[in-house]
């Protein structure tokens, strides 16, 4: 993502995260920030379509720790999935290693999204008390099933919306191929992959988790920035 974009993006978030912002002003400056990392997804998306060359399909490899780390990787699968990108879940000790796919902006912005998003699930897991008399851990995984909810279904809005601002067809067939593109790749490297069973919370806490996912920033800022204390994608790692 260019530099002008970034600071763009990191000065919308700023505002929205002052303590001082009200929360209609934070909202307002939250979903500018999401508006930004669309367009430009779609903006690179149509031109690759004319020089395949400034966009590859590429791969890169995410490491997601404990504790909750099923949950974690259930978050990245909610950003990858309405970006254009595809994750493959692979057990690693007592976390998993996530191997992404897609084309290179969009893992660029799967990176920006995820990053941010698990500082802002971190802060809001803190804030939220733990009803009475319910197991914390349950609780805990649930709130976050329901942030991750919500954040997948913000971002294909946002997605959509970038992509009827162009008002032509090609810009829906650009998108699907590019979809169909990333499938195929995965199919090439993992021929015989199968899909993981639906997972049964029984926690209390996804509807906090949801409200926590309709407030959060869609568009967080350099990585750099604000640390996580989880270990950056890194690719290609074929």
């Amino acid at each position: 993502m260019s530099e002008a974009m970034l600071s763009k993006v990191r000065k919308l978030l700023a505002q929205a995260e002052d303590p001082a912002c009200t929360p209609a002003e934070s909202a307002a400056f939250t979903a500018k920030a999401t508006e930004l990392i669309a367009r430009y997804g779609v903006d690179r998306a149509l031109l690759a379509a004319r020089d395949p060359t400034t966009d590859p399909v590429g791969d890169r490899v995410v490491d997601v720790v404990a504790p909750y780390a099923r949950d974690k990787a259930g978050l990245l699968a909610a950003v990858a999935d309405p970006l254009r990108c595809r994750c493959v879940r692979r057990p690693d000790g007592s976390g998993f290693t996530l191997h992404l796919f897609g084309f290179a902006s969009d893992l660029e912005r799967v990176d920006l999204l995820f990053t941010s998003l698990l500082v802002q699930a971190a802060h809001g897991l803190a804030g939220t008390a733990v009803p009475p008399g319910e197991q914390p851990a349950a609780f805990r995984r649930s709130w976050l099933a329901g942030f991750a909810r919500v954040v997948a279904e913000r971002l294909r809005a946002a997605e959509a919306g970038a992509a009827a601002e162009r008002g032509t067809p090609s810009v829906a067939l650009v998108l699907a191929d590019r979809s169909d593109r990333v499938a195929r790749r995965v199919a090439e490297v993992y021929p015989r992959l199968r899909t993981a069973p639906t997972r049964r919370l029984a926690g209390s806490g996804f509807g906090a988790g949801a409200a926590a996912g309709h407030r959060a920033d869609l568009g967080g800022p350099d990585p750099v920035d604000r640390p996580t204390g989880r270990t950056p994608l890194r690719g290609p790692s074929r």
